[in-house]
């Protein structure tokens, strides 16, 4: 079975009711993000809008099937929030938004990635580990132990070289 194409682009406030939609039915799965149905769509799709800058969407034709959002933090990292259609998990999506959102983090001086995902996310979990420079915790050399686990969450930390601001 072929695999459908996708895009990842940076989100526009157009893209805002789509990914609040996409975010309702996600929060709906009660699985993977910090989010208990019912979700007021349109107030995400305001904030969605407001936040288009920081964020990217995975779009397959006019179908938003993904999207990631960076809070940079005033300490120089980055927090990760993201979500893809349960119909588009396994097919690349997740990990081409990280990929997305590492290239961008560089060009804003952020040292680190950050990504905290429940246990029972099982579906996050091939996407991190399809990424080879992602260690869980962080560490050089890590045996794959989170660097914080507060019984049902585990932080997810990508970290690269940064040579300062490019010319």
């Amino acid at each position: 079975m072929p695999v459908a194409q996708f895009t990842v682009r940076p989100a526009a406030a157009g893209d805002a009711r789509a990914m609040a939609e996409l975010f309702a039915a996600v929060a709906g799965e009660r699985t993977g993000i910090a989010t208990e149905p019912p979700v007021d769509i349109d107030e995400r799709a305001t904030q969605f809008a407001r936040t288009a800058a920081g964020s990217f969407v995975a779009a397959a034709g006019c179908q938003i099937v993904g999207m990631l959002h960076v809070e940079a933090s005033r300490h120089g990292f980055g927090e990760l929030g993201m979500l893809v259609d349960r119909d588009w998990r396994g097919r690349g999506v997740g990990s081409a938004l990280v990929q997305a959102a590492i290239s961008r983090a560089r060009g804003q001086g952020l040292h680190k990635l950050c990504l905290e995902v429940f246990a029972r996310d099982t579906a996050a979990s091939p996407c991190i580990v399809s990424l080879a420079s992602w260690r869980k915790g962080g560490a050089p050399g890590n045996t794959g132990e989170p660097a914080v686990s507060y019984g049902t969450l585990s932080s997810w930390v990508w970290r690269y070289s940064y040579s300062g601001p490019q010319a």
